[in-house]
């Protein structure tokens, strides 16, 4: 790994950050010459921007997320040499055979030779079982989503069975957990699908079904939010390229929580000790690579997400194996169509799933009539693009939970749904909860849904740059905690049907920056904020359409 990861200087920082903000109002080079924008182009450099420029680390209210996404936002993704054909091990295109058996053949086989490319051909596979990809570096490759479909006929409650909640009630985890394509490490894959068939409903994160399946590594001393680089009591076991987890532990007095929340007299009034969902995503757990270690400085690829103090316990861990270097491409996943299920009741026709996942991708992969779309679970640094939801309707789109992070979403698509919602059903949108942070998502087109969150406490998540017919509802418990943590940004966001809720966030989210929404009103559900006094938030540019420039955030931070 290179040192250009963390050798950036402020002076650099502001020089390019301005310059490619100016190159985007006038449509000129990215240079320092034309940090001022021209006074006829209507674009709008916004007060907050030149800030973030100045400090990009560590703003108060926007998230740096310019490394978000599969190797640090590649544009490319890796082309793994073919090692298998489906139709080799038996898949027919004749849409009435099960294949499901032929193409998990085919993708067992890449994976004991060590990953490379299953290619599917043109043509209507039928499945009637889960496609599993357990192995890294292996690749699931269809020739176009407009031309290989994969017509998925049984859900996950008939494939593995009934998945009750860790937290009592009659709901079914299949609404928010499990993919007919689902990408999880083996070992993790089988652990989870043996509890649920014992029905000891499991923990679905980085450290196993109890979160007990992890060893400390080091130590590590006070650090500060933004820093490429930690100290560590012992640097022996660390090497580069490793992946470990940072490890935070809340203290008595909920401090991490409040951390997370931006600090200060609201969070800190905040009562946190009945919300029993929430506090038990804690500790926190956030996975990344070793680039360097010098003698005890270990320098990482992305700056630290939080502060790192001794109240929390800080150290480095282990993990499950995980997934690395595996993706999907070029296909549609189709399921059978059934009536939407009621609210939380769901049987798991479900899309694509990354789980424990670390540097995957999904690219060119539509699904329709699923119950739920694309989903991180306890999955980091991966991306989606150029993904799209059809169909019949959906309860969660997109879902991005147990402990999601640094993953990019974009040129996504939520189609209008093709028959009316049945009664009782929920629409999410683009969902992300449980302690979830430094997730973007950009250049999406939500023809239904929102900006949803299930509380338990994002915090620093992007939307950027997305057109979006505000139909839908959050969800959460009560006892999951806030809506929001600090840091959310909300950039240049055009609400077509003018309603507020989770789209102008000044007046809900800490230290959260609403820049570029064109004027909205409250109707329908209407939020009341978690924490009291001031939120420290920012509004910017309220009140226009697609002005604000760079008009993408993430883009504009990468571009950095």
């Amino acid at each position: 790994m290179s040192e250009d990861y963390v050798s950036i200087t402020r002076r650099g920082l502001l020089g390019s950050a301005v310059a490619v903000a100016a190159a985007m109002v006038t449509g000129g080079p990215a240079t320092a010459a034309t940090a001022v924008a021209r006074p006829h182009d209507p674009g709008q450099v916004p007060t907050i921007w030149r800030e973030f420029t100045r400090t990009p680390f560590t703003h108060p209210q926007i998230p740096y997320v310019g490394r978000a996404g599969h190797r640090g936002g590649s544009a490319r993704f890796p082309r793994r040499p073919v090692v298998a054909d489906v139709r080799a091990y038996g898949a027919v295109a004749d849409g009435t055979t099960d294949c499901a058996p032929a193409i998990n053949r085919a993708i067992a086989a890449a994976g004991r030779a060590g990953g490379g490319t299953v290619l599917i051909p043109p043509g209507t596979f039928r499945i009637d079982g889960l496609i599993r990809i357990g192995h890294s570096n292996v690749v699931l490759r269809g020739a176009g989503s407009d031309r290989t479909k994969l017509y998925a006929t049984r859900n996950l409650t008939e494939l593995i069975g009934v998945y009750g909640s860790r937290y009592g009630g009659d709901k079914s985890s299949w609404s928010w957990a499990g993919g007919l394509i689902w990408l999880a490490p083996t070992a993790r894959w089988d652990s989870l699908v043996a509890a649920i068939k014992d029905k000891a409903w499991p923990f679905e994160g980085w450290t196993g079904n109890k979160r007990d399946e992890w060893e400390t590594l080091t130590t590590v001393a006070p650090a500060t939010r933004g820093s490429w680089s930690v100290t560590v009591a012992d640097p022996r076991p660390l090497k580069p390229g490793r992946l470990i987890l940072l490890r935070l532990a809340d203290d008595a007095d909920h401090t991490l929580l409040e951390h997370m929340s931006g600090g200060g007299p609201g969070p800190e009034a905040y009562y946190w000790d009945d919300k029993t969902k929430l506090t038990s995503y804690v500790p926190y757990e956030w996975p990344v690579r070793i680039a360097r270690v010098r003698g005890r400085k270990v320098t990482l690829e992305r700056p630290l997400p939080l502060d790192v103090r001794p109240e929390w316990d800080p150290r480095l861990t282990t993990h499950v194996e995980p997934l690395t270097g595996s993706g999907v491409e070029g296909l549609t996943l189709e399921a059978v169509e059934t009536p939407q299920s009621p609210h939380l009741l769901d049987k798991g026709y479900n899309g694509v799933v990354l789980q424990c996942a670390y540097d995957c991708w999904v690219d060119d992969v539509t699904v329709r009539h699923v119950d739920n779309g694309f989903g991180f679970v306890a999955a980091s640094a991966c991306t989606l693009r150029r993904t799209r939801v059809a169909g019949r309707g959906s309860h969660h789109p997109y879902f991005c939970r147990e402990g999601s992070h640094d993953n990019l979403v974009e040129d996504f698509t939520i189609e209008q749904r093709t028959v009316p919602a049945p009664p009782n059903t929920q629409l999410h949108g683009i969902n992300v909860e449980g302690l979830s942070s430094y997730n973007v998502w950009s250049r999406g087109d939500l023809r239904m849904g929102t900006f949803d969150s299930h509380r338990g406490l994002p915090f620093a998540n992007v939307r950027t740059d997305i057109t979006v017919d505000n139909n839908g509802r959050h969800g959460g418990d009560a006892s999951a905690g806030p809506l929001f943590g600090a840091r959310f940004t909300h950039w240049n966001i055009r609400v077509t049907n003018g309603r507020a809720g989770l789209m102008k966030i000044d007046g809900l989210a800490p230290y959260s920056a609403t820049v570029g929404v064109n004027e909205v009103t409250e109707f329908d559900q209407i939020d009341v904020p978690d924490f009291t006094g001031d939120l420290h938030s920012r509004l910017e540019l309220y009140g226009t359409t697609d002005v604000v420039r760079p008009r993408n955030l993430y883009e504009a931070q990468r571009d950095l």
